[in-house]
Order: structure tokens, then C-alpha cells, then sequence
């Protein structure tokens, strides 16, 4: 992985350090995200699960006394009593907030007051079969839509855990070391540095010393020359 390309001074040292600080705190924030995501998603999952197997068993139900009726009435009398529906449905769709994810709420409501006069035909010219089905597709109604909100809140959750899932690798396998390699080098440069300055002064000390010692023996020697003469 190849390390940012910075030039190696303190300023850059320090701002690098504050941004690995922030980079380690959001990674682990993301990281607990990501858990409470999947904890949850594997929650909705049972959830749906359950609801798809009522919904299933109660639809099973509906095209068993359906068949049933089509085969004992004619088609004619079939569509002439399904023709205009007695009961209707106001849909409302709400929202709520799910880890920083806003998922549908689905409500609904029967336009009759009495919810159980859902038969839109007289009993004479129709079978129980025909009763069975529309009273079994009444009660799957609510599962249905229970069943289609809850498997559009696991899509949008599992959307979001992969979003999840890909910033926490980001971080983790990318930017962090990205940082920490940088810094790594920024302070070997500044080291480098400043082993290479205190080099430099010890070199300047020596020559400044060696000049010292030249001055103070050529004094020595003139004292010397004046006193012999």
C-alpha cells in the first residue's frame, strides 16, 4: 500500500495524527453499526420468515376453495359475483427511522364500517367455497402487507449493511494503514533530520573548537617568539 504523498513536517505530522484519531473513532463507530445492522436484519429475517410461511399456508387456503368454487359454478355467475367489490381498502404509507435508515410503515383501513361484510353477492346463486375464499383472502390481507413491509425494511437494511460493510473495510484495510504508514514516515524523515542537524552542529563545534585551539597555539607561540627575544 503506498503511503500519501505529503511533504514530512510537523504541521503535516500533527494533522495526519488527528486525522487517524478520527478515522480510528469512526471506524469503530461504523463497526458497531454494522453489528446492531446485522443483528437486527437477522431479527427481521425470523420475522419474515414466520410471516411468509402464514402467508403461504393462508393462500394455500385461498386457491384451494377457489378451485373449488370455479369448478362447481359456472364462469359466468363467477365473474357476474365478483364484478363490483363490496369492500374497500385506504392504504397509508408511514415511515420509521431503523438505524439511520428510513423503512415504509404500511397501514390500511376498510371503507365499510362493518369489516366483516365483505361478500358483494347474495348466497343463493353462489357456493361456501366462494365464501371460504373471499373470507380467507380478507384475513391474508393484513399478513400480505405486514409480509410486504417487512421484506422491503430487510432490503433497505441489507443495503445499508453493505454500505456499512464497505466503509468499515475502507477504513480498516485502506485508510487507517494509509495514515499510519505516513506518519510512520513522517517522523523517520524528521528523525532523519534531525540526526542529520545534530551532525552538522557537532561538525560545526568541532571546526569552531579546532579553530580555538589553532588561535590559542599560535598566541602561545608569539608570547613565546617575544620572550626568547
Amino acid at each position: 500500500m503506498e503511503r500519501l504523498n505529503v511533504n514530512p513536517t510537523r504541521m503535516m505530522l500533527t494533522t495526519l495524527k488527528k486525522k487517524l484519531a478520527t478515522a480510528t473513532r469512526g471506524h469503530k463507530l461504523m463497526k458497531d453499526k454494522r453489528d446492531e445492522l446485522m443483528k437486527g436484519f437477522l431479527e427481521l429475517a425470523r420475522e419474515n420468515k414466520e410471516l411468509r410461511a402464514r402467508a403461504e399456508a393462508a393462500l394455500a387456503d385461498v386457491y384451494e376453495s377457489f378451485s373449488v368454487a370455479s369448478a362447481v359454478m359456472s364462469q359466468e355467475v363467477l365473474e357476474e359475483a365478483l364484478m363490483f367489490p363490496k369492500q374497500g381498502v385506504e392504504l397509508s404509507v408511514g415511515g420509521k427511522n431503523v438505524m439511520s435508515v428510513d423503512v415504509p410503515v404500511f397501514d390500511f383501513k376498510t371503507t365499510a364500517e362493518d369489516q366483516t361484510d365483505i361478500f358483494p353477492y347474495g348466497y343463493a346463486g353462489t357456493s361456501g367455497e366462494l365464501d371460504s375464499a373471499i373470507r380467507h383472502m380478507a384475513e391474508v390481507f393484513p399478513i400480505m402487507l405486514e409480509l410486504a413491509a417487512k421484506e422491503k425494511e430487510a432490503a433497505m437494511l441489507a443495503a445499508e449493511l453493505e454500505r456499512t460493510r464497505r466503509r468499515v473495510n475502507a477504513l480498516e484495510y485502506v485508510k487507517i494503514p494509509q495514515l499510519q504508514m505516513t506518519i510512520k514516515y513522517i517522523v523517520m524523515k524528521l528523525d532523519e533530520n534531525e540526526r542529520g542537524n545534530q551532525t552538522r552542529l557537532m561538525k560545526v563545534k568541532d571546526m569552531i573548537l579546532a579553530e580555538a585551539i589553532e588561535e590559542k597555539r599560535a598566541a602561545d607561540d608569539r608570547e613565546y617568539k617575544e620572550a626568547c627575544s
